[in-house]
């Protein structure tokens, strides 16, 4: 599987947009995915997963009820719809995708294929 993540951009405090991430591959739609973001100087972190079936979402604190994680399996994508955004979800983000294991496994090393990030920059 290879993924390629698209859709950041700049945006205002309280705006949105909508990430993209395309994985190619026949069984794209068994794996477990993610999104996770990283600044300069500070670790990825975990931002949100999804089921392969899309029925089971998972979402650190700071964003949920902002963020959602859908996919499409028809199509091999998964999205990550971002809401009410702040200055502090700015951030490169990337997708990423696991073969096997528990959603709840939130680790980077939990994740066996990553895309490129894409930069989201939300200005105060």
């Amino acid at each position: 599987v290879q993924l390629q993540a698209s859709g950041g951009g700049f945006v205002q405090a309280g705006g949105s947009l909508r990430l993209s991430c395309v994985a190619s591959g026949r069984t794209a739609s068994t794996y477990r995915m993610g999104w996770f973001r990283q600044t300069p100087g500070k670790e990825r972190e975990f931002v949100a997963a999804i089921s392969p079936s899309g029925d089971n979402s998972l979402y650190r604190d700071s964003v949920k009820g902002r963020f959602t994680i859908v996919r499409d399996n028809a199509k091999n994508t998964v999205y990550l719809q971002m809401n009410s955004l702040t200055p502090e979800d700015t951030a490169d983000y990337y997708c990423a995708a696991s073969a096997s294991g528990s959603l709840y496994y939130v680790g980077r090393d939990r994740y066996d294929v990553w895309g490129k990030g894409t930069l989201v920059t939300v200005s105060s």
